[in-house]
């Protein structure tokens, strides 16, 4: 039975979602959902998610809405290799370790400074609030700094977990591309994380790039400059 992904590509938990299917074989239909139209707000939608966040999974009749509890059902439900999710308990663990820490730490860190550096300019059509944008850039390049250090041991770890690709790599991967829409690329002057993403793009394609293609529509076109309000763009 093919599982329906309702997600939004411009969020970096449905990419996750949506390229993770790809990636594993899990057989899906994506439906796209536009938050920018407002259609994670529908009655349609509600009725799926009362919370209305991107994205949701159907499989039959059964609804799930937390991106990370996904992985874990998929793995678990569907004809996946073992390497995305281990069944080995200590493995395993190890991959719930980075999918819990990234909750206030990879993705709070990213999605924040992406939010107040860019996303809220736009939709207020306000300069960023630079003493915040300035506050969220450190404590993201804080993480950054944690990533390369602890869960890539100084660049001697291929992956967050270990010497091979899992889910953890994939929600970790779409949550550093945010950045770079506001203008930041996390890879500049950082080879171990740089190396670390080229690595994880390279396992992961054609599906990487395909998930990303809005992502890099918009880092492209944009740069960092908001629309309407201000030609800043950062480095």
């Amino acid at each position: 039975m093919s599982v329906k992904v309702y997600a939004d590509l411009m969020s970096q938990p449905a990419r996750a979602i949506v390229l993770f299917c790809r990636a594993a074989g899990v057989p899906h239909e994506h439906i796209p959902i536009r938050i920018a139209k407002g259609e994670h707000t529908t009655d349609e939608y509600t009725t799926m998610n009362p919370l209305q966040k991107i994205p949701v999974i159907k499989d039959g009749d059964f609804t799930l809405t937390e991106s990370v509890a996904m992985f874990r059902y998929l793995a678990r439900e569907k004809d996946i290799a073992d390497h995305w999710y281990p069944k080995d308990s200590k493995a395993q663990a190890r991959v719930d370790e980075y999918l819990e820490w990234q909750h206030l730490n990879t993705r709070m860190q990213c999605a924040g400074y992406f939010r107040a550096r860019w996303l809220i300019p736009i939709l207020k059509q306000k300069q960023p609030n630079e003493k915040l944008v300035a506050q969220l850039r450190k404590g993201m390049e804080e993480c950054l700094d944690t990533i390369e250090k602890t869960w890539l041991k100084e660049g001697n770890q291929k992956f967050m977990c270990g010497d091979t690709i899992s889910v953890a790599d994939i929600l970790a991967a779409c949550e550093l591309e945010q950045p770079s829409m506001a203008g930041y690329d996390v890879r500049k002057d950082r080879p171990i994380l740089s190396s670390y993403m080229t690595r994880v793009k390279d396992i992961l394609n054609p599906h990487y790039d395909e998930v990303h293609t809005a992502v890099y529509k918009m880092t492209k076109k944009f740069g960092g400059k908001i629309p309407g309000v201000t030609d800043t763009k950062e480095n």
